[in-house]
């Protein structure tokens, strides 16, 4: 066996890093590499506010910059238009949430109060510079009218701490009297308010506040409600706004559909003596049910508007879910250890807990919402998740599968109460089955988890735009999903055929092996040939012709690769598709879920063809054995071909070990990080949706990568000297240590290893090592090793691997 050298590359990667470096020391402080402002410009979409790990109240400063302000708040210079008490992380599409924003004047010119600014254009405000300060728990900003916002939150509360500046002018320089007027706004970030109504109590100034809203990425709509009490100032005058016009009286105003877009501006608002400290707190809670449940909440919850107690609340929560991990950072640059621990805060934003807050159906079990979407975050979030936080994940698990009893069909995408559009297969299948492997157990009715798997294989639904497949007579009786499918069981986009045949065949595969786990093993056996139906749309003889690839970038030349993934009809023909249409080479964008006949989704035939998870040993012999494997998979990331920022792209990375060289998934996975991921505010390859970047981070630095959906970790090298993990549910403690560790990142391929002090040569593991605890020991070196590559020690695959015992 030839063994080569990758120095170059990892000497390149190293040289992108700070050149200062952190010794590990005691009293280690793990804020001190969490950065919410990653990932809030060039389209992030990070939220970077206030929030508790999986929290629903999430508190930030909105912008009205339209292509920025999906996570409310961005880095740049864009205007403050109010400052919202729920919100997403990373999406893409249309923004979400951000309802009943509130937003502060130190006085009205003139003291009148038809002089103040009520609608989002007349109030917004540039930022000043370099006063935003972001952390776990805490936010806060300057605005140009020299009133400085603070916020931190509880589970459905936020709580504001402004402070007013003593001598107050305005933007043309005219002196404003102390008087602090505070508005509430009956709107939401995407101006997607139906009705509405908003009322202010005269004597004691607390806001209250109903909508009814859009949600982002489904269909429906949700009603959301709002409570706000103030404390450090007495009440001076209360009243509503329309349009731009305020007044004290009615104390209450009540809007309907009317057909304006953007609805009609409208509110409430309390204005203030002058405060003896300067400082205003604001208390806000929210609530799905009831204008009196928001006011609950935030009374239980944060009773004496103690921000400081609140904040270090907030704070302790987040050290102590953090703190699962640790990490030998000996040699390691900052901005590592800063991408690393970001990541992974990241990562536990979203999904959000909404418990007693779900007004669709009574039920004892938890209700978890904001899944932007499975389709992404099945790959990483939930693995990542299982790992570090199983009784989150437990409690996830268990509120999918309460989904499906009351609505049918588990989610692929949910958000605001609302069924978010399927993107792909039906991957919350591939969650289950992940969750029910890593025995994620308590309290979770395994029965009613796979009787809900089993009904998306089974049983189409009337709008499988939103939930479970489509196709699936085809599916069942032709083994693919026809191109010019006949389908008038149910109603969708009748395009991805490709995209969703690969993700139906795992989506099988996933049922099959929870079947086997529960003993059906009719069931096993079947939907583990059905699991084979990738090969139907494999054309050996396809061909591939790129255009400006990074070794020509003004040419059209023969990829050299054969055999692709096509579209495929009804009787059995094949189409085509440009293999390379969908990738960065080729109109990028074009492959979006309402585009129109395109057969792959967010990505081209040339990544698609490699997803055959569940059977790897097929796809690698199909693909013309080992050797043209690893070279057709070293081209789709060298060529340009391939965009890291979508999270289909991450599995790619780490696929070297099916073709025998675990070297060059450490290879790439060095690759990306950190040219693609740094500590910049534009230093996420893609929008984070949901977290998804940030555990592609965090899981290919601790060194094994989860396969979604099996019992397996691909084994490489963590970016430290060592990293640890103290298992949730059995309170063992895991260590990874690389024996040889290189700050310079050139010695890093695995030359032997030990698990728990006995030689251990395959390239992957189970999750037993993480729930049982132990020391898995890397000897590494600069060379490419034999290590791993043995067949024998192949991670597993359905043609190879599967045992009916």
């Amino acid at each position: 066996m030839k063994l080569f050298s990758f120095q170059s590359a990892a000497a390149l990667a190293f040289a992108a890093q700070s050149v200062n470096v952190a010794e590990a020391k005691n009293g280690f402080d793990v804020f001190k590499y969490v950065d919410p402002l990653i990932g809030t410009s060039n389209g992030g979409h990070v939220f970077p506010g206030a929030t508790l790990p999986f929290g629903m109240a999430k508190a930030v400063a909105d912008i009205n910059d339209p292509d920025e302000k999906e996570g409310g708040f961005a880095s740049g210079d864009s205007d403050i238009t109010g400052f919202s008490h729920m919100h997403d992380s990373g999406t893409g599409g249309a923004p979400s949430l951000g309802n009943f924003p509130l937003f502060p004047q130190s006085g009205c010119p003139g003291d009148d109060i038809n002089n103040c600014f009520f609608t989002k254009t007349d109030r917004a405000s540039q930022r000043m510079n370099n006063t935003v300060e972001a952390h776990p728990g805490y936010f806060a900003i300057t605005l140009n009218t020299s009133i400085h916002t603070e916020m931190t939150v509880s589970n459905h509360t936020a709580l504001y701490r402004l402070t007013f500046p003593k001598n107050a002018v305005n933007a043309q320089n005219v002196t404003l009297p102390n008087s602090p007027l505070i508005l509430f706004d009956l709107t939401d970030l995407p101006d997607s308010r139906i009705n509405g109504s908003m009322a202010v109590d005269g004597k004691t100034g607390r806001i209250t506040g109903s909508g009814t809203f859009n949600p982002s990425f489904g269909l429906g709509t949700y009603d959301l409600h709002f409570c706000a009490d103030f404390s450090g100032a007495k009440i001076r005058d209360t009243g509503v706004f329309t349009n731009n016009r305020g007044g004290s009286n009615p104390k209450s105003v009540k809007i309907v559909p009317n057909g304006n877009s953007p609805p009609v501006p409208a509110g409430a608002w309390t204005q203030f003596e002058q405060s003896p400290n300067d400082q205003i707190l604001v208390r806000v809670g929210v609530s799905f049910m009831s204008p009196d449940q928001a006011c609950h909440n935030a009374e239980k919850e944060v009773p004496d508007f103690g921000f400081n107690k609140l904040l270090k609340s907030a704070e302790d929560v987040w050290r102590e879910k953090l703190s699962v991990i640790e990490v030998d950072a000996t040699g390691v640059s900052d901005e590592l250890q800063t991408v690393f621990w970001s990541g992974t805060y990241r990562a536990m934003i979203s999904p959000q807990d909404y418990t007693g807050e779900n007004p669709l159906w009574k039920s004892d079990e938890p209700y978890y919402d904001s899944y932007y979407c499975i389709w992404d975050s099945f790959r990483s979030i939930h693995p990542l998740i299982t790992l570090l936080d199983p009784h989150s994940q437990t409690l996830m698990v268990r509120s999918l599968i309460d989904v499906y009893r009351h609505e049918g069909k588990l989610p692929d995408c949910r958000m605001s109460l609302c069924k978010g559009f399927t993107q792909g297969g039906s991957n919350a299948d591939v969650v289950l089955a992940d969750s029910f492997l890593k025995n994620i157990t308590d309290d979770v009715d395994w029965a009613t988890g796979y009787e809900a798997v089993v009904s998306d294989a089974e049983d189409e639904p009337l709008d499988w735009s939103v939930e479970g497949r489509g196709g699936l007579t085809s599916w069942k009786t032709l083994g693919y999903i026809p191109t010019d499918d006949f389908d008038p069981y149910g109603g969708g986009p009748f395009t991805r055929s490709i995209s969703r045949t690969v993700e139906y065949a795992y989506n099988d595969f996933c049922i099959a092996e929870m079947a086997k786990g529960l003993g059906n093993m009719a069931d096993a056996e079947k939907y583990l040939q059905r699991s084979d139906n990738w090969k139907n749309m494999y054309k050996a003889d396809q061909t591939s012709f790129v255009s400006n690839t990074t070794d020509y970038p003004n040419s059209t030349v023969d990829s050299g690769f054969v055999g692709f993934l096509q579209p495929r009809y009804l009787n059995g023909t094949f189409g085509f598709q440009d293999p390379s249409l969908c990738s960065p080479l080729y109109n990028f964008t074009s492959c979006y879920l309402n585009a129109d006949g395109h057969e792959t989704y967010e990505g081209s035939s040339w990544m698609y063809t490699f997803y055959v998870p569940q059977d790897m040993a097929t796809i690698v012999t199909t693909l013309g054995g080992p050797s043209k494997f690893v070279e057709r998979l070293s081209y789709l990331h060298t060529s340009g071909l391939l965009y890291i920022g979508d999270e289909q792209a991450f599995l790619p990375v780490f696929q070297f070990h099916y073709g025998a060289r675990p070297a060059l998934s450490a290879y790439f996975s060095h690759f990306y990080i950190p040219s693609q991921f740094n500590t910049s505010t534009s230093g996420i390859a893609g929008n984070d949706d949901s977290g998804a970047m940030g555990s592609f981070t965090t899981l290919s630095m601790m060194g094994l990568w989860p396969v979604p959906g099996q019992d397996v970790y691909l084994i490489t090298p963590p970016y430290f000297p060592e990293v640890s993990v103290t298992n949730g549910k059995t309170g063992k403690k895991a260590t990874v240590r690389n024996i040889g560790f290189d700050p310079s990142y050139e010695a890093i391929y695995i030359q032997s290893a030990t698990l728990n002090g006995k030689p251990y040569t395959k390239s992957w593991i189970t999750h037993s090592f993480w729930l049982e605890g132990g020391v898995l020991e890397l000897t590494l070196g600069k060379n490419e090793s034999s290590w791993g590559t043995a067949d024998a020690d192949l991670p597993p695959s359905s043609s190879t691997s599967w045992s009916s015992s």
